[in-house]
């Protein structure tokens, strides 16, 4: 009996190699959303209050990202990236890396996700109603202070929606990671697939933990909704 024999009949089997792989693409879409979010944040801000350079090049980022599909972007980021990155230290006369696949993952799906991400909280801040920035201003609060008390308490309604899509496009974008042979959900499933020839079972089971994902997702989502929308008057 060969090793995939072996693995298909031994506890938990392919069921233990999609759940690892569902792991996988978790910490991929949590850490890519958390980066996609930090950088949108930034460029969030530069695009409003930078200088004329500053939003030049954010712009160029936003539209250049948002423009080429994901699956694109991703093999030109880690193959491209990779081969930069060796080629730097190339220069400096140390000898090439590896790559370690979950960090290039989660780096790639965050640069993604933070051309959007700066959309999403560009439009989120100018929903802000400049009065009431100027009358924060007028009581004496500082960058810091009015960012915490007026920015983020108004701007996060108006952002969440958009931030919760980006979340679930997160989760489903790492599988486009199976192109690069990134052992996440869906290279799992092919792989138990091709296997065991039951690819029907093993391609509807990944489809039901998605969807699990999102639906748990969605839990975490409108909690958050209602903790943000707490005093607002209920329009749905």
């Amino acid at each position: 009996m060969g090793s995939l024999e072996l693995l298909a009949f031994s506890p938990p089997g392919w069921g233990g190699v999609l759940l690892r792989g569902l792991a996988t693409s978790l910490t991929i879409a949590l850490g890519g959303y958390s980066v996609g979010l930090l950088i949108g944040i930034g460029g969030a801000f530069g695009k409003l209050y930078g200088g004329p350079v500053v939003r030049d090049l954010l712009a160029c980022y936003t539209t250049i990202v948002r423009a080429i599909p994901e699956l694109v972007l991703i093999v030109l980021l880690y193959y491209a990236g990779s081969d930069i990155v060796n080629q730097v230290l190339t220069w400096f006369g140390s000898p090439p890396v590896d790559i370690n696949g979950l960090v290039a993952g989660i780096v790639v799906i965050g640069f993604v996700q933070g051309a959007y991400s700066t959309e999403v909280l560009r439009g989120a801040i100018k929903a802000i109603a400049p009065g009431q920035i100027e009358a924060a201003r007028s009581y004496g609060m500082g960058p810091g202070l009015l960012l915490r008390r007026i920015i983020l308490p108004i701007m996060l309604p108006h952002a969440i929606p958009g931030l919760s899509n980006l979340w679930l496009i997160a989760t489903k974008d790492t599988a486009l990671l199976a192109v690069i042979g990134f052992m996440e959900l869906t290279l799992a499933t092919r792989q138990a697939g091709g296997a065991t020839k039951a690819y029907f079972l093993f391609f509807c089971s990944a489809g039901i933990l998605y969807l699990l994902v999102t639906l748990l997702s969605n839990v975490g989502i409108r909690r958050i909704e209602r903790h943000a929308y707490r005093g607002m008057p209920d329009v749905g």
